[in-house]
């Protein structure tokens, strides 16, 4: 095995700038999805089934991607051929998906959703499955091509990148209102200002992903395996002799056979994932009834409160760049991470009796820190457990860990709503319980280095 030099802080950066420009977009879904639904005439009590698809989405993309990355050498490289793909796809559809309530579509239900509806949903299919595409290279990237000792500084910088671009796609809407924007627009069409944040937060997506494609230059096989200490994986297979014969390993024997940390920290993930499912579908109702009063999906007090969910969002970020910070101080990684989702705990309990907007700051703020551990702590402890051998395919799988919560909790997400009397801020004291419940699973969580 090859020593395995240190990377410069900028070799680190440019391995995840466009992961900024991904989580513009990610962070428009995210803040806007529940709005624009909405808006074209979605019952609050179906809004949690918009959410499975993301997810869904991801848990099928995800593995595969790993998978079939694993096996990719080419001139691109190994992974940046399905980013680049993964890109151009989220840039077409993040212009059509803002247009929905704009198309003439008739108005007869089908299933219960009109056709500005439905095309919503198909343009969400497509956004989040190519979001997804764009987005996991840059974690296999980082797997790849650094070392043990860097990796927690490598995802840290990812991190702040994502939180970076969460803030700019989290206040593109208000901003655009701001310097003049309508936004409002008549009943079941969506306002200029979000379509415009789409717009320019697509331009910008693919302008730092072509930077990276641009920059980083991924290693060959041979590099590739001296660096890990595994056999060439120029072939694309783990193989093993069985009777003579060569065989490939699939997705579910290397989930039989994934370390415990996969599942011990995959536990964690089930209740955070759930806790901030809940978070992005109904932060838009709670504020725009506790703060502005409003109900009614076209009136200027509901979508102001829109565009105060991307400001608040945005103070999240905020402080999950600063919390990020202070993880590393912990002399525990257990430690921190019990302490940042007790801490978003308590903001999401608050967020259900604030009337106050600025008041929200604060539990937003609490909110980052948990946010900050989901980042980078669940990366960091799972590929310090791994060998390079099969890095993309493990860290797709573990994808599952955070798509499987989220639909579980979308799933349930009307019900559980009907039975806290049909109030959204209520479904905000459900995430808080549910981020106690991950602090607590931490104890489970076992660390391992691989040798």
């Amino acid at each position: 095995m090859q020593n395995k030099k240190n990377l410069t802080f900028w070799d680190m950066w440019n391995l995840s700038f466009g992961f900024f420009g991904v989580q513009i977009a990610y962070a428009l879904q995210s803040a806007n999805i529940s709005r624009i639904f909405a808006t074209l005439g979605a019952d609050p009590h179906q809004l949690s089934f918009f959410w499975i698809l993301p997810p869904l989405m991801g848990m099928i993309v995800q593995p595969l991607i790993g998978k079939y990355s694993d096996r990719t050498w080419c001139k691109m490289g190994r992974r940046k051929p399905y980013l680049l793909v993964g890109a151009i796809v989220a840039v077409l559809v993040m212009i059509f998906l803002p247009n929905a309530g704009n198309l003439s579509f008739s108005s007869r239900l089908i299933l219960g959703l009109n056709g500005a509806m439905w095309f919503g949903l198909f343009s969400l299919i497509f956004l989040d499955t190519s979001i997804n595409v764009a987005m996991q290279p840059f974690k296999m990237m980082v797997g790849d091509m650094v070392n043990e000792e860097q990796k927690a500084q490598a995802y840290s910088i990812q991190s702040l990148l994502c939180n970076a671009g969460s803030l700019v796609g989290y206040l593109f809407p208000i901003f655009f209102t701001w310097i003049g924007i309508a936004n409002t627009a008549p009943k079941g069409q969506i306002p200029q200002s979000v379509i415009w944040s789409f717009y320019c937060g697509a331009a910008i997506l693919i302008a730092c992903v072509m930077y990276t494609f641009l920059k980083v230059k991924e290693m060959n096989p041979q590099e590739y395996a001296e660096f890990h200490g595994i056999e060439d994986p120029s072939a694309s297979l783990r193989m093993t002799e069985k009777g003579g014969r060569k065989t490939k390993e699939g997705l579910f024997s290397l989930l039989f056979h994934a370390p415990k940390t996969f599942w011990t920290v995959g536990l964690v993930q089930f209740f955070c994932w759930a806790a901030f499912m809940y978070m992005w579908t109904y932060s838009n109702g709670t504020i725009a009834a506790n703060c502005w009063n409003a109900t009614d999906t076209a009136s200027e007090g509901y979508q102001a409160a829109g565009n105060w969910v991307g400001v608040v969002f945005a103070i999240q970020a905020v402080g999950s760049i600063l919390w990020a910070i202070v993880i590393p101080k912990f002399k525990s990684l257990k430690l921190a991470y019990v302490v940042s989702l007790l801490l978003g705990a308590i903001g999401f309990i608050s967020v259900a009796f604030v009337h106050n907007q600025y008041v929200l700051f604060l539990s937003y703020f609490l909110i980052g820190a948990a946010w900050a551990a989901m980042l980078a702590l669940p990366f960091t402890l799972l590929t310090n457990s791994l060998s390079g051998e099969h890095m993309g395919s493990y860290l797709g799988l573990f994808n599952c860990t955070i798509c499987l919560p989220q639909i579980i909790a979308a799933a349930l997400g009307g019900v559980i709503l009907k039975l806290c009397g049909g109030v959204q801020a209520n479904m905000m004291i459900i995430a808080g319980v549910l981020l106690i419940l991950g602090a607590v699973s931490v104890r489970f969580v076992t660390e391992k280095h691989s040798k």
